[in-house]
């Protein structure tokens, strides 16, 4: 321990290399030749006498003092948070690597690299000599040469075995969720989700992470793109890697997974930076390649993956600072690519068109322009009311330009993404309770029509004041676009914070006695002036006209779908017309049917009737019976249940609605068993709505499905060897209960 006069003269010098550092960055900011990426300002100017003092190199030298941007969005993976850790660890073996002279705070002062980025010679998207692919691999290679005694200490979360593979993807993938993903999800992920982008998506690819070969693991740069490779003047060495604060410890087939990705090599270049890859490691750490043409691909797909997260980040921060249309069709594309890259990684179930993108980011940032309002704007939110809904009194027109404000702004706890709509609640000032602003996904093609107008429906259970519990329709018209939009009352819990509550599981005694108390309401409710969209059945020949709508629906299907659906032996339509004719069913009373009474459908409620019935654009008008047999063919329901709410509806309505309804059910429950083995399948081929839950609980179960299906139609079940079919049956186990909601063989 030094003297008192030891000290404070060492007192005295550091805070003269703290001003001096301080100073020097000042004048870098006001006088030194600025370039930058994402994450860093970089300053190149010379040393001033002081600073050359402190870091013990010559007046006039080069530096390069890079600054971090306060602003940047974490949208990396970070192993280390201290790059001065790295550069010292790799410069024994990568002697040209920059060198940290100083650092303070969230700067640093490097070495100056002598030479020009390769991204100024040879742009993104063009090919890269021959010379100079196989000097990024050496590159790369060298990297292997680096122990990891000489490296800073890894994460608790780092695998423990150095050559675990899996392992590493898999930590890998939870680290982009945690360090991406939820650090940006209060403020974007409502974005997400309006784009189909679940919020489990990357810990459900954790999840998948397959088994793959052992490789010695190996240092990483992580990031090394043309921007990051500095071909230098002399020559020696020809290139030189700058930009290590992400580099990483781990499978050495990441490295080349997001160098290939991020140097945006053209396609048919891809072969040979691999091949020169693999020479180039086999000399220096030969057990690196094992595996590499099988697990390549699952390190490319991470990199797809998680870059959707800040391509679409920056493509919306993009229209901070300008909001015309040339910006706006720029982030539309840039989200449009990063989309399309990541579909198949992360299982979207559908990619957004460019139309609709377009419309998510005009929402999303129309509703922060207020907090910037110096932006040139495309134009403000304005909307056209449809005639067909007048002004609600509870909620008048100037409520539903709120609305739209809003909409864009709903966190992703309030942002619903259903089978054919998106649904965002919001709060108005004014009004003392929630709305949903309802639009249809433009990007989804219903196989299953529409019949009646939705808000004629609800104005029509309005105006009958039944007792069934409904959304009000509060506003009906078209904005940014002519994109047509509803607004209703929210049915869910008004905690923001809590989602609402279905019967996924199947209903419970007293949720089944007030659904049946709503549908026997429901047969009192006027349905003729209802304004129809579509064929409305014959009240005298109900099953007749829905044989014809399942018939109609298999013979528009998609050519891929029909022909896996012959291939697992499923009639045509022709044939499966001939089938549905042999059946008949007594006529009853027509009554308004909800049409689609999925669990999904359903909100719990916290009074007598137990239930919410929302999402009516699948109403019709037929037999009562029907809506109570579909509900059970969509729903997980156990035998007592099913008679209890057979018992139910039967002793509550009269005979016009119910006579022969024992023998006649199971008629329906047969349509509807052979209905889901085709609408299922085709959701399957096509990956329409996999993302909603019905569909994709729906699915899941596709085998029992199908089996039910055959049986019912007197069908073989046969094997096929189309190896398609491994994707197209997948088992689901819901605990002896069938995909149909009936125990098989009941």
């Amino acid at each position: 321990m030094g003297t008192p006069r030891d000290l404070s003269r060492i007192s005295r010098e550091r805070r003269a290399a703290d001003q001096a550092y301080d100073e020097f960055v000042d004048l870098a900011k006001e006088h030194g030749t600025m370039s930058g990426g994402h994450h860093n300002r970089n300053y190149v100017l010379p040393l001033t006498e002081d600073m050359a003092r402190h870091v013990r190199r010559e007046a006039g030298t080069s530096v390069t003092v890079r600054i971090r941007k306060p602003e940047a969005l974490p949208v990396v993976i970070r192993t280390w948070q201290h790059e001065s850790e790295i550069l010292n660890a790799v410069k024994g073996v990568l002697r040209h690597v920059p060198e940290c002279l100083a650092e303070r705070g969230g700067s640093a002062v490097h070495s100056y690299v002598e030479g020009v980025p390769l991204s100024n010679v040879c742009p993104n998207g063009k090919p890269v000599d021959r010379l100079l692919i196989k000097a990024l691999a050496e590159l790369l290679a060298q990297m292997s040469q680096v122990r990891r005694e000489a490296l800073p200490p890894l994460p608790a979360a780092w695998p423990r075995n150095d050559k675990d593979s899996q392992g590493f993807l898999h930590t890998l993938a939870r680290l982009a969720d945690r360090q991406i993903r939820q650090p940006n999800w209060p403020a974007f992920g409502g974005l997400f989700t309006a784009l189909g982008i679940p919020e489990d998506a990357l810990t459900r690819l954790a999840d998948r992470v397959p088994a793959m070969a052992r490789r010695p693991y190996s240092l990483l740069h992580a990031d090394l793109h043309r921007d990051n490779v500095i071909v230098t003047y002399s020559g020696k060495p020809p290139l030189i890697c700058v930009d290590w604060e992400l580099a990483s410890y781990g499978d050495p087939l990441h490295d080349l997974a997001t160098h290939l990705v991020r140097m945006q090599y053209p396609e048919f270049q891809w072969d040979e930076v691999i091949d020169a890859w693999a020479e180039a490691v086999q000399a220096t750490r030969p057990l690196a390649v094992n595996g590499l043409a099988k697990d390549l691909r699952h390190y490319i797909d991470f990199e797809r993956a998680q870059s959707v997260y800040p391509d679409v980040m920056r493509a919306a921060k993009s229209l901070e600072e300008s909001f015309d249309q040339k910006s706006l069709d720029e982030a539309t594309a840039s989200v449009r690519r990063a989309l399309e890259a990541a579909a198949k990684p992360l299982r979207l179930a559908s990619v957004a068109s460019e139309t609709e993108i377009e419309r998510v980011l005009f929402r999303w940032q129309a509703s922060r322009l207020e907090r910037h309002p110096g932006v040139r704007s495309v134009n403000v939110i304005s909307w056209d009311p449809d005639a067909r809904v007048s002004e609600h009194p509870d909620f008048p027109k100037s409520a539903v330009f709120d609305a739209l404000i809003a909409e864009g702004a709903a966190p992703a706890s309030r942002v619903f993404k259903g089978t054919a709509h998106l649904n965002s609640v919001v709060r108005v000032p004014g009004v003392d309770f929630p709305v949903v602003v309802r639009r249809k996904v433009a990007s989804v093609s219903r196989r299953e029509p529409s019949f009646l107008s939705e808000h004629a429906v609800l104005r029509a259970i309005e105006r009958s004041q039944v007792a069934v519990t409904a959304p009000r329709v509060l506003a009906l018209g078209t904005s940014y676009q002519d994109d047509p939009f509803a607004i209703h009352t929210y049915v869910g819990p008004p905690d923001d914070d809590q989602p609402p509550s279905h019967p996924e599981h199947g209903l419970l005694p007293h949720e089944a006695d007030g659904l049946v108390d709503q549908l026997c309401a429901l047969t009192n409710v006027d349905y003729g002036p209802l304004d129809p969209i579509g064929e409305i059945a014959d009240a005298s020949e109900f099953y007749g006209w829905l044989s014809e709508q399942l018939v109609a629906l298999v013979r528009k299907l998609p050519k891929e779908s029909q022909l896996m659906a012959r291939n697992l032996g499923l009639p045509d339509a022709s044939r499966l017309s001939q089938i549905l004719s042999r059946h008949r069913v007594t006529p009853r009373r027509p009554a308004l049917l909800h049409g689609d009474l999925n669990p999904w459908n359903l909100v719990r409620r916290d009074d007598a009737l137990a239930l919410t019935i929302i999402d009516w654009e699948m109403a019709m008008v037929g037999d009562p019976l029907y809506d109570l047999v579909r509900h059970m063919h969509l729903t997980p329901t156990q035998p007592d249940i099913r008679k209890r709410m057979f018992r139910r509806w039967a002793r509550k309505l009269p005979s016009t609605h119910t006579k022969d309804w024992e023998q006649d059910w199971r008629v329906y429950r047969w349509i509807e068993s052979i209905r889901s083995a085709y609408v299922d399948l085709d959701r399957l081929v096509t990956g329409a709505s996999l993302d909603a839950p019905n569909v994709r609980r729906a699915v899941d179960s596709y085998a029992v499905t199908l089996a039910v299906a055959k049986g019912s139609l007197g069908l073989p079940t046969r094997a096929t060897a189309n190896p398609y079919l491994a994707r197209a049956l997948p088992y689901g186990d819901h605990g002896g209960i069938s995909r149909a909601g009936f125990t098989v063989g009941a």
